[in-house]
């Protein structure tokens, strides 16, 4: 006889509720967006395979002893495969994806020792990271045995959670949600986390999500979720399939998600030092030319290196020089699209080189956060002008322009 009991539907926004609610049991994290993300994250861990992309998850601290393991734990008992690493090779790794029946979701404990500061850094394994945010991601490899070898394509198509002390690539910070964790206040209490009894519980918790997972995969992979105003690009691809979860799961979720979105993605903005070449950016027009239109080397360097909390002055244990100021501003390009060099211009005291900035222009405006409300550099036109003029009686360091020629140059404005 065959059962005609209609299936219940399964309610996906009480369901991330329990995940979200198993999780604040055994985690304490440092937001409530955390919480949201990482509920987000385990689910699209379910979905991985109607997406284009998938969000990298790192739990990052300062310190040990701050709950990054305990995370993982949690995140290993609610997803699907999950295969928990302390150190692997890319070839293993490559390897575990076509192995798996299914994708796995690989947790990686410890990413420090791969990529910390006393680590030498495992390129392969970057490439795997970098490569496998994408659907389709792959690399080349040779299998056989002795001089039977073919070349082959491995994919490395999968989620990703890390943990570690520290920070991590840019290449793999940008492609990720960054959790900051930090060690427990005294008022803040967990309960123990026992894996004979708790992992059972994970794990249903686990099955309902796949099987809530079936039920919407069609319409997710079909899905263009809208983002929330400010948020495009880099940081819209990774939060693209959080927020399918999200719309799909409905209730308070859609919601909730987009406000952990925009909370998640600005402190990662504002916090994360992975570019001192942004940083570097950044002092130059709010800290060091303040509106000028050009100033000496001698004078900028002077002036970063007074610069309370910045890292000028241990830059790989040595401070900021001459040679590397230029080598890092070669990077980026002049409004004319040339690299960003010194130049040489007469003061009165001599004919030293320096950097204008007009040159700078274009990075500033590409590259930098807006520049702070009180900032020389802001104004309320709309095209904030620097005024170029001849006299140099009273500018011994040689911040003026000392060319005849009278002109304005734009600087950047907030966008």
């Amino acid at each position: 006889m065959t059962d005609t009991t209609p299936v219940q539907p399964i309610d996906g926004a009480a369901l991330l509720d329990e995940v979200e609610a198993f999780h604040r049991r055994f985690n304490v994290f440092p937001t409530e967006a955390a919480y949201v993300a990482v509920a987000l994250w385990d689910a699209h861990a379910h979905l991985i395979d109607a997406f284009d992309g998938t969000a990298r998850l790192a739990f990052l601290s300062p310190e040990p002893g701050s709950g990054k393991s305990r995370a993982l734990e949690i995140v290993e008992t609610l997803t699907p495969h999950a295969a928990i690493t302390v150190n692997a090779s890319a070839n293993a790794l490559f390897r575990l994806v076509d192995g798996t029946d299914g994708l796995p979701t690989l947790l990686f404990d410890e990413i420090d020792t791969v990529f910390g500061a006393k680590a030498a850094g495992d390129e392969q394994v970057r490439a795997f990271l970098n490569s496998g945010y994408r659907r389709g991601g792959s690399s080349l490899r040779c299998v056989g045995d002795g001089s039977n070898q073919n070349a082959g394509f491995f994919s490395s198509y999968c989620a990703v959670a890390m943990a570690g002390l520290g920070s991590l690539p840019d290449t793999i910070l940008t492609r990720s949600v960054i959790i900051r964790m930090r060690k427990r206040a005294p008022n803040e209490k967990v309960s123990p986390y026992r894996r004979r009894i708790h992992e059972k519980e994970g794990h249903a918790l686990r099955d309902r999500l796949a099987k809530w997972a079936d039920t919407v995969r069609d319409a997710v992979a079909e899905a263009w979720p809208e983002m929330p105003d400010g948020v495009s690009d880099r940081p819209a691809d990774v939060w693209e399939p959080l927020l399918a979860a999200a719309d799909a799961a409905g209730g308070h979720w859609p919601e909730r998600a987009r406000a952990a979105c925009l909370e998640l993605v600005r402190a990662a903005s504002e916090g994360d030092d992975s570019s001192a070449g942004i940083r570097l950016l950044t002092d130059l027009r709010d800290k060091v030319f303040c509106g000028a239109d050009r100033m000496p080397t001698a004078v900028i360097l002077e002036c970063l290196l007074n610069l309370d909390d910045s890292p000028w002055g241990d830059l790989d244990d040595k401070p900021l020089n001459a040679r590397t100021l230029a080598r890092m501003l070669s990077q980026y390009v002049t409004p004319a699209n040339k690299p960003i060099k010194p130049r040489t211009f007469r003061t009165a005291s001599g004919t030293p080189k320096g950097y204008y900035a007009e040159d700078l222009a274009d990075a500033w405006l590409r590259y930098c956060p807006p520049p702070p409300e009180n900032s020389a550099t802001s104004a309320t036109s709309t095209t904030p002008q620097v005024s170029r003029t001849e006299s140099v009686a009273d500018d011994p360091h040689g911040i003026r322009n000392t060319t005849a020629e009278t002109a304005t140059l734009p600087l950047p404005t907030a966008i």
